[in-house]
């Protein structure tokens, strides 16, 4: 099987509050400021809370969503009078965390979300990242009280728009279901748990061990379905079937119930076998999306270990 070699992963940022309202992350990285987490193993560690002024206002954000701030393009975009809260605040994270795409960035970012939706915890990230789908690996065998699931993007690297692009390797951990402004002990306590794992796999790969590649199991993500909708007034008109209201991930055939109308009518899933996720997520209704639907994929992802010959000492000039 494929081996591959990478650089020591000696910057690692944990990010929470990127929206304001989802609060396992703000209450995480309080916490970690509180209790000086600053080092593990070889690797810094920086705490990171995105958005203060939503988090302030429990707010999702103030102008406009943060975690779709973060393209080439927006990041490379003049500010001036008119740009929003958010854009600034963009430029700011990517001054400290980037720039997106340099030599400079830090090595891994993790930006801690919370949905609505009842997803557990997920992992998702872009494209093959190999780092990181060994870091789902490693959760994934570990954590076996709770399943763990992934989700991919696929995108041009021109397109990606979240926090966690702006480093070298990145991604959410999204865990649900949680209300918004809310803090549940125990996705709390799960999501410190996962972090706590990462912890443990960054110092083993900057430590030199081998990580054994295989097949890891992904949903990847194929389209976007919206609410059924008025022709005039363009509101929704049905809520989410009591079916899949609460069944992310689990299989849904052609035939099977997704919306239930105002008036009683069920609408059916008329496409292709797939797996719904982000079920009723409640800030998603401004975005005009009921659910994303995903096929699962076995993905073979290659061994992976740090260079040998880049020592974590002289990278950090110690």
């Amino acid at each position: 099987m494929e081996h591959l070699s990478f650089p020591p992963l000696t910057r690692f940022a944990v990010c929470g509050g990127t929206h304001g309202n989802e609060m396992t992350g703000v209450h995480v990285v309080r916490q970690m400021e509180k209790n000086k987490v600053d080092k593990v193993g070889h690797a810094s560690v920086m705490a990171v809370l995105s958005n203060p002024d939503a988090v302030k206002e429990c707010r999702r954000y103030i102008e406009k969503d943060l975690n779709r701030c973060f393209t080439y393009a927006m990041l490379s975009a003049p500010l001036g009078p008119s740009s929003t809260h958010e854009m600034k605040r963009a430029h700011e994270l990517n001054a400290l965390l980037g720039p997106k795409g340099s030599p400079e960035a830090v090595d891994l970012i993790c930006d801690l979300h919370n949905t609505t939706s009842n997803m557990g915890p997920c992992f998702i990230l872009y494209n093959h990242d190999w780092i990181v789908m060994h870091i789902c690996k490693y959760v994934q065998s570990i954590a076996l009280h709770w399943p763990v699931a992934i989700i991919q993007l696929d995108a041009d690297e021109s397109e990606t728009y979240s926090l966690d692009t702006v480093g070298k390797h990145g991604f959410s951990l999204e865990v649900g279901p949680q209300p918004t402004g809310v803090v549940r002990a125990d996705i709390y306590n799960m999501v410190k748990e996962i972090l706590e794992l990462i912890f443990e796999w960054l110092q083993k790969f900057n430590s030199g061990c081998i990580f054994e590649g295989g097949q890891l199991e992904v949903f990847n993500w194929t389209k976007t379905i919206d609410y059924p909708r008025d022709p005039t007034t363009n509101e929704i008109t049905a809520a989410i079937h009591p079916q899949l209201q609460d069944n992310d991930f689990k299989l849904l055939r052609p035939g099977d119930p997704i919306f239930l109308s105002f008036t009683g009518e069920t609408i059916t899933h008329q496409g292709e076998a797939a797996y719904p996720f982000f079920v009723n997520e409640c800030a998603y209704y401004e975005k005009k999306i009921a659910f994303h639907l995903a096929k699962k994929i076995s993905v073979r992802i290659p061994s992976i270990s740090m260079e040998k010959s880049i020592s974590i000492n002289k990278k950090n000039n110690i």
